[in-house]
């Protein structure tokens, strides 16, 4: 008779212990369960906002670029995971005077039933006449992928970030660009 209890208690007690357990291993103590960036999103009533950073490098120097633009471009599918035929691809706004950039995509810019997926980020332009030439560090011509997304406001905006900052230099900088594509 008190080995059936025991085992009815050890039944009782194992699922707790383990939904315990997972809890654990996957909060830092304070509640918070990290979302790893996922490659494939869709936005319902949520809005795709993408961050970084400008630079122009001179020499050892590194100096905001206000007024640069950055292209975003992100392959997509369909419902049931087929390749679109057409990119998504959209523009940030101006750098403020730290460099800052921030593109914004809405739902309804995009058709319902599409998923955006591989999404990258390009140097498009600068405002300088001094400092116009994209370079591909930090992949700013081959493509930086996000580092990672985070949903902020009740998640209606999910917010990604290109943790590298891009580089534009001037034409006499030697073998800091890629020529091709540009």
């Amino acid at each position: 008779m008190a080995l059936n209890h025991l085992f009815f208690t050890i039944s009782l007690l194992l699922p707790l212990m383990s939904s315990l357990l997972v809890i654990a291993s996957t909060t830092d103590g304070t509640g918070y369960v990290p979302r790893p960036y996922s490659e494939t999103t869709k936005l319902e009533n949520t809005m795709l906002g993408i961050q970084g950073m400008v630079y122009c490098k001179a020499a050892s120097k590194s100096i905001p670029i206000e007024g640069a633009v950055v292209r975003i471009s992100c392959d997509s599918v369909d419902n049931y995971g087929l390749e679109k035929a057409e990119d998504v691809s959209f523009l940030s706004g101006v750098t403020n005077k730290e460099g800052y950039y921030l593109a914004t995509l809405s739902a309804s810019e995009i058709e319902s039933n599409k998923k955006l997926t591989k999404c990258k980020a390009f140097l498009e332009l600068s405002s300088s006449d001094t400092c116009n030439v994209p370079t591909d560090e930090n992949n700013g011509i081959s493509g930086a992928s996000f580092a990672y997304c985070r949903l902020l406001n009740n998640n209606k905006i999910k917010l990604c970030t290109i943790a590298r900052p891009f580089y534009f230099t001037s034409s006499s900088e030697p073998n800091k660009t890629i020529s091709n594509g540009y």
